[in-house]
């Protein structure tokens, strides 16, 4: 039969290679017939089911390299935030989309399971080499990694795989990126104004308005004291905000990440979200978050998926299983700093007002009195 006298359901499964991706389940329990048994029905669920997640990791990662590429620059092109935002907001939809398909899986019983369980072998999900890869691009690093069974994590992968992982750690990450465009933002730095210095002197006013009350409140001598020092403790918690070198030292500690400059514009964008030229890096900002939340969701889903599944057995892959998976929710996080942000906002009747020149260029040009007719 010919190209064009070929009927469209045969072109529409050679577009997607139907045969090639519907016969790539093979169950490992068929060979229980050769011994009289039957092969466990569970065992298509799962394959297909994971099968799946790789097909969305793969998608995933294709939006990552052309985020990636449009921030490879030193000056990242406005138009592209536009773009940017779409596909990272694709990435927040698969991702739940990820963390919702569990409930298939959970149909499977855990009889169902261990019936087939030993067909893995040593095979487990923690060889995903494609989820290693987005966790890498987005900016986990390996010294923020569990060690898996006291090995690397990519020790058992094969050559190529271990390469590609080895090539992504050694590029700038998604997160370094980010960070990058964010020390580089304008506005926060204009002129005569520096909004560190307004946001600090803001803060001082807050907690100094704060003493103030405390002293009219009839309090004894105690209760003043204690008062006073959670007053000042508040104080201290923003210097690694305003001061550079105390920032320094907490990056050393490993309470901070984030570059100096880099923290100033989150917390600025966050502040000044309404401001029209805001609006799309807020939204940046506020999808990263997303996409960490929802990893972290699905760690944890995934965890008590497996302590249904398997009780307190060890993983397939050598893991301790659920143990394992609930530690990797918290020490697994990337975009924590972004998160930690909101401990450093204040009240919006204490928030600093913006220079009435910096809010007029932060707004949209066809909107100035000036613009010619």
């Amino acid at each position: 039969m010919t190209q064009k006298n070929k009927e469209p359901w045969d072109q529409y499964s050679e577009y997607l290679h139907l045969d090639k991706l519907l016969s790539a389940q093979h169950r490992r329990s068929e060979d229980a017939r050769k011994q009289g048994l039957e092969p466990s029905h569970d065992e298509m669920l799962f394959i297909l089911f994971h099968q799946v997640y790789e097909l969305w990791f793969k998608q995933i990662l294709f939006e990552m390299d052309d985020i990636q590429g449009r921030f490879q620059d030193n000056i990242v092109n406005d138009r592209d935030l536009g773009p940017v935002i779409n596909q990272l907001g694709r990435i927040v939809l698969i991702l739940r989309t990820v963390v919702q398909q569990l409930d298939i899986l959970e149909t499977m019983n855990p009889q169902s399971f261990i019936d087939f369980r030993e067909h893995l072998r040593s095979a487990s999900g923690f060889q995903s080499w494609q989820f290693r890869l987005l966790e890498i691009k987005l900016g986990l690093r390996r010294d923020d990694r569990l060690k898996f069974n006291y090995h690397e994590y990519d020790e058992e992968m094969n050559t190529g795989h271990k390469a590609t992982i080895r090539k992504a750690e050694a590029s700038k990450s998604l997160y370094d990126q980010v960070d990058g465009w964010l020390s580089r933002t304008p506005f926060v730095e204009d002129g005569d104004y520096t909004f560190w210095a307004s946001y600090r002197k803001a803060v001082n006013t807050m907690f100094d308005e704060r003493l103030a009350f405390l002293k009219t409140q009839g309090l004894d001598a105690e209760q003043f004291a204690t008062e006073e020092t959670a007053i000042e403790k508040g104080r201290k918690k923003f210097e690694s905000l305003f001061d550079e070198k105390a920032h320094a030292g907490m990056v050393n500690d490993g309470l901070w990440r984030m570059s100096w400059r880099g923290l100033q514009s989150a917390l600025f964008i966050s502040i000044y979200r309404d401001q029209p030229v805001l609006h799309m890096p807020y939204r940046m900002l506020s999808l990263l978050m997303d996409i960490d939340e929802l990893l972290a969701k699905w760690r944890y889903a995934h965890a008590l998926m497996v302590q249904r599944m398997m009780g307190l057995s060890m993983g397939s892959g050598g893991s301790s299983g659920y143990g394992y998976l609930m530690q990797t929710l918290e020490k697994h996080r990337i975009y924590d700093d972004l998160f930690a942000l909101s401990t450093y906002l204040i009240p919006s009747r204490a928030m600093p007002e913006l220079p009435e020149r910096i809010k007029n260029a932060m707004g949209y040009s066809y909107n100035s009195p000036h613009r010619a007719a």
